[in-house]
């Protein structure tokens, strides 16, 4: 049973997924929306958030816990001039996930998540 198990694993091996991950967010971050599907959205939702956050705090350490995850130095002085300023008046609740119409080849369910303006 899978009782307190938090997480999708979407059958990839951690390493895998995890970079998936990394790479998700980092395009969220730099386009501020990408369309996937949408357990993939839902899954990326908070590390989305945690990354903002980041940016809002500003700080030496903030700035390179959000290095070590992202490992994109454009990206991360994005999220440190732009949108750390951007949100700094807002509690949390930057992304949005808007369901879209199904995949047409596989009908996996499709959304589209993207930074509040």
């Amino acid at each position: 049973m899978r009782h307190r198990v938090a997480g999708r694993r979407f059958d990839r091996p951690t390493d895998h997924r995890l970079a998936m991950y990394r790479n998700l967010v980092r395009d969220v971050l730099l386009h501020e929306y990408v369309q996937t599907t949408e357990p993939k959205a839902k899954e990326i939702q908070s590390l989305c958030e945690r990354v903002i956050t980041m940016g809002k705090d500003g700080g030496l350490g903030a700035r390179r816990r959000a290095l070590s995850f992202l490992s994109d130095k454009a990206v991360v002085d994005k999220v440190f001039t732009e949108l750390g300023p951007r949100y700094a008046g807002r509690p949390g609740g930057y992304t949005r996930i808007i369901k879209l119409p199904p995949r047409h080849g596989d009908g996996a369910p499709m959304a589209k998540i993207e930074l509040v303006k």
